[in-house]
């Protein structure tokens, strides 16, 4: 009985072992790429990022060293020739089956190749809805970047026309990699950038991501919002409000707003779910940054914040918890319409 006994524990030890291996967290086991310069085909690929620590760090570059292998899903449509792309940001959440099925799809049919990221698992974190902090959001721009230089080495794909579309914390992401100081930090090949920039259900419109939407902080490429007017954890208005900033300071933008949508309209559950311990930013926070000083104020008052006064105002005027998030397949196929013709506008020319 002993000696049975311990071939079991043997037996799922190994099997532990080799579910951890093939799980998205431990990425890292995976060959790690440099780039996509052999034209690899549709899989899961690893490749070299970082963990910058807040945007002041990631504009000024990774002076320790320190890097960390995330994971991308890559996706090529059928056909020759060099097909547009775009590189999908995921939330709060993680990675979820949208990603990697419903959007790629979608997609594919279009002729655009997909890059879906996971942030966290290579982090070794699920979640950061109840404590942001766990996944520094700068860390989420610098994979955006890294996916941008990658996708720009494959032979099926046109450097020249690639996209960035992120979710809910990621969407905060997607519009902030329009941001002309953080594009010029990254050391990208000349003449790569984002052509075009799908925010959808976006964080960050107000708090402590907002930068200031003054004449040249944003490229010209193309923005296109989609929100839905149910949405509690990022209201729409403050989005809307906030590309509208965006639209006058000279960027090309449209924004679209679905009647009914909650927050994560696009996940395949249609079951709603209460999520209590969410951190959420209220609409009404005051901060802001001038990414051009790095400064922050009151975007009210033009008074500026640091120290206790910061803290004090992130605190009263800007920190709540709770929000829900719900599916709506009708809700994912009027934006699943409105991007694609958004994409063929922009990515197509």
């Amino acid at each position: 009985m002993q000696r049975n006994a311990v071939r079991m524990a043997l037996t799922m030890f190994f099997l532990l072992v080799m579910s951890m291996t093939s799980h998205p967290k431990f990425a890292n086991s995976q060959d790690v790429i440099a780039n996509f310069s052999s034209g690899q085909p549709s899989g899961q690929y690893a490749f070299v990022s970082w963990t910058p620590k807040s945007l002041a760090e990631l504009i000024k570059g990774n002076s320790s060293g320190e890097t960390v292998n995330i994971t991308g899903h890559l996706f090529l449509p059928p056909g020759a020739g060099k097909a547009p792309a775009v590189v999908l940001m995921h939330g709060s959440g993680g990675i979820y089956p949208a990603m990697l099925d419903f959007w790629p799809k979608r997609f594919n049919a279009e002729g655009i190749a997909v890059i879906a990221i996971d942030s966290f698992g290579p982090r070794g974190v699920q979640s950061t809805a109840s404590d942001q902090s766990k996944v520094p959001f700068a860390a989420d721009l610098a994979d955006a970047f890294t996916a941008l230089k990658i996708m720009a080495t494959h032979p099926l794909i046109n450097s020249q026309r690639i996209a960035i579309m992120g979710f809910s914390r990621g969407g905060a992401t997607t519009w902030r990699s329009g941001i002309e100081r953080i594009i010029a930090s990254q050391n990208i090949p000349q003449g790569i950038r984002f052509a075009a920039h799908v925010p959808m259900y976006s964080g960050g419109c107000v708090g402590s991501l907002r930068i200031a939407a003054k004449p040249g902080v944003f490229t010209k490429a193309p923005m296109l919002w989609v929100h839905g007017d149910a949405d509690d954890y990022c209201p729409a208005e403050t989005c809307q409000d906030y590309s509208t900033l965006i639209s006058k300071a000279g960027t090309p933008v449209e924004f679209v707003l679905i009647k009914g949508a909650h927050h994560k309209f696009d996940y395949d559950e249609t079951k709603h779910y209460d999520l209590p311990t969410a951190q959420k930013t209220l609409k009404d926070c005051p901060i802001e940054t001038d990414i051009e000083t790095m400064k922050i104020f009151d975007r009210f008052t033009g008074k500026q914040l640091s120290g206790k006064d910061y803290e004090n105002t992130l605190k009263k005027s800007c920190q709540a918890t709770g929000a829900s998030t719900e599916g709506n397949h009708e809700a994912r196929e009027q934006a699943a319409q409105a991007v694609t013709a958004f994409f063929k506008k922009t990515l197509f020319k």
